[in-house]
């Protein structure tokens, strides 16, 4: 082993029986666990976060399986680097199987020309693909290659799977059995928790504190939690603002405002901030919450939603956390309506596929002398001439009078 390599790469699991977490797939109940234990694999796409063990099981199938495995990267590999594959394994005298493992990782980066040229090998068998991604597979990947492989989601690791790992690679002497280190389970813990689900964070960070920290007298490196802190990077940003969680951390926060739950909004808000997300992406989120969720319930929830958007775009970060936050707060706690939002989706289906008629000739404009003639404008009744205000008068068409869109509910009744 090359203790020059990082700690996770050289703790690696060789085996199934080594492998950590996942059990949803790989107990040995299941269905994954079943086929690479009896060499029987089809293609697979494996999806899930960083550092939750695509690659390492992608290499424990290569332990496990008689096929020749090759390994490239989407990021820098090519249509080329395939073929050569292929070839390969196509090669009786290099691979009398005639068939070979091809493992990719980031598969999503592969453009569409890319992924169509390994759809013929797929399919006859020549290639069991296995692609690794961090990205929505079904955005991301040829339907072609998906209706041709399993997609298996792979979950962030549980904190008890990380201490788990970290404790094997203490005593590992592929990792780090050979130095004299004490660490209490508190600071392994810790370094767990900060890890976000990451493997490979923990491991770097622990390699790093054990690496440059010095042995005292008794010739023992201890590791405390100061130590560790300083040795990971601040708690990791648990999705990347350009990546499917994206739109699932965007989906939780405009749910937990619509479902007036403030501590889960502001919750997803501190996560979306601390993955980097534009905040005024965020902000225009609150104000079509205000508009589409709270309505006519509480029409100042988009005075201060709009207002907000605008004092994040004057303010910046760090500050603008805090307007953010006030009017995320402000629109959960509201009540809400959605009023406005059935009524203008139920008009814009009608107008888009109905027979919805001609605009009333009294309530047509007519600009130009001598439209009246033709019926512009005449016999409308000026509501500002009337008692209150009001007066009757058709509006709607005549193919639509009677046609109700705006129906209050109970928290818009004054508002008729």
């Amino acid at each position: 082993m090359d203790l020059q390599k990082p700690l996770a790469y050289r703790v690696r699991p060789k085996s199934l029986d080594e492998f950590v977490g996942q059990e949803h797939v790989l107990g040995k109940d299941k269905l994954l666990y079943r086929t690479i234990k009896a060499d029987r694999l089809s293609s697979i796409i494996l999806w899930g976060p960083p550092g939750c063990g695509k690659t390492s099981l992608a290499k424990v199938i290569s332990e496990t399986t008689k096929y020749k495995f090759t390994r490239i990267n989407a990021v820098t590999s090519g249509v080329s680097d395939i073929k050569n594959a292929i070839t390969e394994a196509s090669n009786p005298l290099l691979n009398p199987s005639g068939k070979c493992i091809l493992f990719i990782d980031e598969i999503h980066r592969f453009n569409k020309l890319q992924q169509d040229a390994l759809l013929p090998y797929v399919e006859d068998g020549t290639v069991i693909l296995i692609g690794a991604t961090t990205e929505n597979p079904y955005f991301e990947v040829n339907k072609a290659l998906i209706s041709r492989s399993m997609v298996i989601k792979l979950e962030p690791l549980k904190k008890e799977n990380i201490i788990q790992i970290i404790k094997n690679a203490l005593k590992s002497e592929e990792g780090l059995g050979s130095y004299n280190i004490k660490i209490s389970d508190e600071t392994i813990e810790k370094i767990a928790e900060v890890s976000g689900g990451d493997v490979r964070t923990a491991l770097n960070g622990l390699e790093v504190a054990v690496l440059t920290t010095k042995m005292n007298k008794e010739g023992i490196i201890e590791i405390t939690n100061e130590i560790a802190s300083e040795s990971l990077n601040k708690k990791k940003a648990i999705f990347d603002k350009n990546g499917d969680s994206h739109y699932d951390n965007i989906s939780a926060f405009i749910k937990s405002m619509r479902g007036s739950d403030a501590d889960a909004a502001v919750f997803y808000l501190a996560r979306a901030l601390n993955g980097g997300e534009d905040p005024v992406f965020i902000a225009r989120r609150i104000v079509i919450a205000a508009a589409e969720d709270v309505g006519l319930a509480n029409p100042n929830a988009l005075v201060i939603a709009t207002s907000a958007m605008q004092a994040v775009t004057m303010v910046g970060m760090p500050e603008a956390r805090i307007i953010l936050s006030e009017a995320a707060i402000y629109v959960a706690n509201s009540k809400k309506s959605n009023a406005s939002y059935l009524a203008i989706n139920k008009a814009i289906e009608d107008v888009s596929n109905k027979d919805t008629g001609e605009i009333p000739m009294h309530i047509r404009n007519a600009p130009a002398s001598g439209m009246e003639e033709f019926g512009y404008g005449n016999g409308y009744k000026y509501p500002h001439d009337f008692p209150g205000h009001i007066v009757e008068q058709q509006y709607l068409p005549d193919k639509m009078v009677g046609t109700k869109y705006f129906v209050p509910d109970e928290n818009v009744k004054d508002i008729e």
